[in-house]
């Protein structure tokens, strides 16, 4: 009968000896084209999608790496402490977990280092550490960098990834805002240049201030910028939006930012830019 050919057996199935086990991590899946791609493609490719060219967002560290002249990166203030402000349930350990699986101590990477020889002041914020949220330490960081390339009379580079302020220290990551936009207006009255390159995402408080108030404006690829997300905008005035509303390529139109760079020149667009 057809039913025996499917009857359940309670006896566990027995390996084959040339089974091939495949290690994590080998594969990727493309959240766009749902494509799988072979990791170590994926990382020659700089992390693109091959088949669609959707950018994967990357940690600041690959960044860095991609950026920066290979051994020159000296990081900075690596050793600031993350504090509770508001005793938010649950936000230490939510912390302690994300340090852990993340190896970072905060949602930005801040230091200097040589661009084909040239020195910089570099951040880089990371979208695998609460969304790349600005809080207390993120904004302490931001201005330190910022204060350390006015006195050293560095060009300024920051790689903006955020979902905006930080909900669980309330205020306190507001200020910031505050504190990052004055700290580039003494920058740029010394008349040093400031580089803000935009990835996906670029929102909210970040957004709203350190991340467009640069003397030139990159942004990646598809990258979202805006203030709030289209859903709640659209909520908000009841209409649809345009198609590819907030995108890079629709804020290129519309004369918001500067230019769009692919990874693969954002070096050598920067160099030419901190020595023009």
């Amino acid at each position: 009968m057809l039913k025996d050919l499917f009857k359940k057996s309670s006896k566990p199935l027995k390996k084959e000896k040339n089974s091939v086990h495949i290690p994590d991590g080998l594969f990727q899946k493309c959240i766009k084209c749902n494509e799988i791609i072979y990791t170590q493609d994926l990382i020659e490719n700089l992390y693109i999608c091959p088949s669609c060219g959707y950018y994967k967002r990357i940690n600041p560290r690959e960044r860095i790496g991609m950026i920066l002249d290979h051994g020159s990166f000296k990081e900075w203030d690596n050793n600031i402490v993350i504090d509770d402000p508001l005793d938010f349930p649950g936000y230490k350990d939510k912390l302690k977990r994300i340090k852990e699986a993340t190896s970072l101590d905060e949602a930005i990477i801040t230091g200097t280092g040589r661009i084909h020889g040239k020195e910089v002041a570099i951040g880089v914020m990371a979208s695998n550490f609460l969304m790349g949220s600005m809080g207390r330490v993120v904004g302490e960081k931001i201005t330190r960098l910022i204060e350390g390339a006015t006195n050293n009379r560095l060009p300024l580079i920051i790689f903006t990834c955020s979902g905006g302020a930080r909900m669980q220290e309330g205020i306190i990551s507001l200020m910031q805002m505050a504190k990052t936009s004055a700290a580039i207006k003494r920058h740029d009255e010394a008349g040093l240049l400031y580089i803000s390159v935009l990835t996906d995402p670029t929102t909210g408080g970040v957004m709203a201030s350190f991340a467009m108030l640069g003397d030139i404006i990159i942004a990646e690829p598809g990258a979202l910028i805006g203030f709030a997300g289209p859903r709640v905008i659209e909520q908000t005035i009841g209409q649809r939006l345009p198609e590819g509303f907030q995108s890079a390529e629709y804020l290129l139109e519309h004369g918001f930012i500067d230019k769009i760079v692919k990874r693969d020149n954002m070096k050598k667009i920067l160099s030419i830019l901190i020595r023009s």
